[in-house]
C-alpha cells in the first residue's frame, strides 16, 4: 500500500535526519534530494483516474468523471484550502510527449475547450478517500490536429489530463500531479458514434498495458477478434449465451471475404483494422463493424430474450441456410440476421413449389422499428407458414413464451 511506503519513507528520513552529523553535509543534501526523488515519484504515481470520462465523447454534451489521490488524506492534511484539479483535453502527439517526459512537463495549450473544468480535491473524513469529483463537465468545442494519411475523425484519439500542484507536508515539496484518461474519441454529431465505438473497442481489446500513447497494433490474431467481439456481444446485450464455432465461421468469411477456407484455416489469420472498420463489404455500402454493431443494437433493443434462449441462429449466410433447409418438410424454418441490410433479421423457410419441390423462401427483413410495433413472436405466430423451428421444433413450443397474449390469436 502507498500508505505504508510513505511511512516507511518519514522514517528512514527521521533517520538520516538524526544521524546527520556523522553523514556529513555532501553526503547527507545526496541522500537528502534522493529521498525527495523516491517521494515524488511514489506521490506522483498515487494519482489516478477513478471514473473515466466516457471514450466516445459528444461536444455540448455533459459528463462525469472523477480523480483520486491516494496519498492526499496522508500528505494534505494541513492545507490551508483546497487544492484545484483541472481537466484539459489534450491530442495524441501533447499524451505521447507527456509520457516520454514521465509527466515532468505541464501542458502548453489545451486542444478543446472545457467548460466547468477546475474542482476541489477534497478529503472525505469517513470515508478516508481523496478526490475531484467532477460532476457537471462540458467539452464546448474541440480543436482537430492534422491526421495521417487517409484516417478520418472518428479515428482520431485525444485524452482528458487531470492536472494538480500540491504542497505536501510535512516535508513542504511542491510536486505537479498530472493522470491521462484513457483514449478518447469526440464527435460532433450522432452519425459518428458507430465509426467512433470502432476506434474506442480496437484500442480497448488490442493496445499493450505498457505503451506510448495511444499506439496500437495494425494487425491483430483472428481468434483474439473473436474473443472480444464474444465478449462485446454478451456485455451489451445483457446475455450469458455467446457465440458459438459456427458464427465465429461465418463471421470469418464475411470480414476476410473467403468462403473456401476451413475454420481452421481462420484460426491462423490477421485481421487488419481495415477489414474491421474501413474497407467496405463486397456488394454493399458498410463495414463489418457497422454490420455488427447492427446486430448489436437490434439484438439487445428487441431480440435479447430469443437469442438467450437460443431461437435466433443470427449469424449464418443465406446460402448455407438453404442447404440447411433443402432437406426439410414444409414450413420449417429459422432466423438469421440480414446481409443486406444493417440491424434486420429475416425468416427463411421451406415452401413446396408448383412442381412440387421445396425451395427456401426469406422474408423480409425486420428492423428494430418493426419489432417495436410488434414483437418478432408476434410475427411467427401471425405467419401461417411457419409451422417447426429448424430442426423439428413446433414453432408454438418454441415461440409460445414470447407471444403476447393482448394481442389475441392471429388473424
Amino acid at each position: 500500500r502507498c500508505e505504508n511506503l510513505v511511512e516507511v519513507y518519514f522514517q528512514l528520513q527521521q533517520q538520516v535526519m538524526a544521524a546527520s552529523s556523522e553523514l556529513g553535509p555532501e553526503l547527507l543534501a545526496r541522500l537528502l534530494e534522493r529521498f525527495n526523488e523516491v517521494l515524488s515519484s511514489l506521490v506522483k504515481s498515487s494519482f489516478l483516474v477513478e471514473k473515466q470520462p466516457p471514450q466516445v465523447l459528444k461536444t455540448q454534451t455533459k459528463f462525469q468523471a472523477s480523480v483520486r489521490f491516494l496519498l492526499g488524506p496522508r500528505l494534505l492534511k494541513a492545507a490551508p484550502k483546497p487544492y484545484m484539479v483541472r481537466a484539459d483535453m489534450v491530442t495524441e502527439k501533447q499524451a505521447r510527449e507527456l509520457e516520454l517526459s514521465s509527466y515532468s512537463n505541464t501542458l502548453s495549450e489545451s486542444t478543446g475547450e472545457i467548460m466547468h473544468n477546475t474542482v476541489a480535491l477534497e478529503t472525505n473524513p469517513t470515508s478516508g478517500t481523496c478526490c475531484a469529483n467532477f460532476k457537471n463537465v462540458l467539452l464546448k468545442k474541440i480543436k482537430r490536429c492534422e491526421r495521417k494519411g487517409s484516417e478520418s475523425v472518428t479515428e482520431e484519439k485525444c485524452a482528458v489530463l487531470f492536472s494538480t500542484n500540491v504542497a505536501l507536508t510535512p516535508s513542504n515539496i511542491s510536486i505537479h500531479l498530472q493522470v491521462l484518461s484513457l483514449p478518447i474519441v469526440v464527435i460532433v454529431h450522432g452519425n459518428q458514434d458507430n465509426n467512433a465505438k470502432a476506434t474506442v473497442l480496437w484500442d480497448n481489446a488490442f493496445s499493450d498495458i505498457e505503451r506510448v500513447p495511444f499506439v496500437v497494433a495494425e494487425r491483430v490474431p483472428w481468434e483474439k477478434m473473436c474473443d472480444t467481439l464474444n465478449l462485446k456481444f454478451m456485455a451489451e446485450v445483457q446475455t450469458t449465451k455467446g457465440l458459438l464455432k459456427e458464427h465465429y465461421f461465418f463471421l470469418a468469411q464475411k470480414i476476410f471475404n473467403d468462403h473456401s477456407a476451413s475454420p481452421e484455416d481462420f484460426q491462423n489469420r490477421h485481421v487488419s483494422w481495415a477489414q474491421f472498420n474501413k474497407e467496405i463489404l463486397p456488394g454493399r455500402g458498410f463495414t463489418f463493424w457497422q454490420w455488427f454493431d447492427g446486430v448489436l443494437d437490434l439484438t439487445k433493443r428487441c431480440l435479447k430474450s430469443y437469442w438467450s434462449d437460443r431461437l435466433i441462429m443470427g449469424f449464418i449466410s443465406k446460402q448455407y441456410v438453404c442447404k440447411l433447409l433443402s432437406m426439410e418438410p414444409d414450413g420449417t424454418f429459422l432466423l438469421r440476421f440480414s446481409d443486406s441490410e444493417i440491424g434486420g433479421v429475416t425468416i427463411a423457410y421451406v415452401i413446396q413449389g408448383k412442381d412440387g419441390s421445396s425451395q427456401v423462401e426469406n422474408i423480409q427483413p425486420f428492423s428494430a422499428k418493426d419489432l417495436s410495433i410488434r414483437s418478432l413472436g408476434d410475427r411467427i405466430r401471425d405467419l401461417g407458414q411457419l409451422r417447426n423451428l429448424y430442426p423439428n421444433t413446433p414453432k408454438d413450443q418454441a415461440f409460445g413464451s414470447h407471444y403476447n397474449s393482448e394481442w389475441g390469436a392471429p388473424g
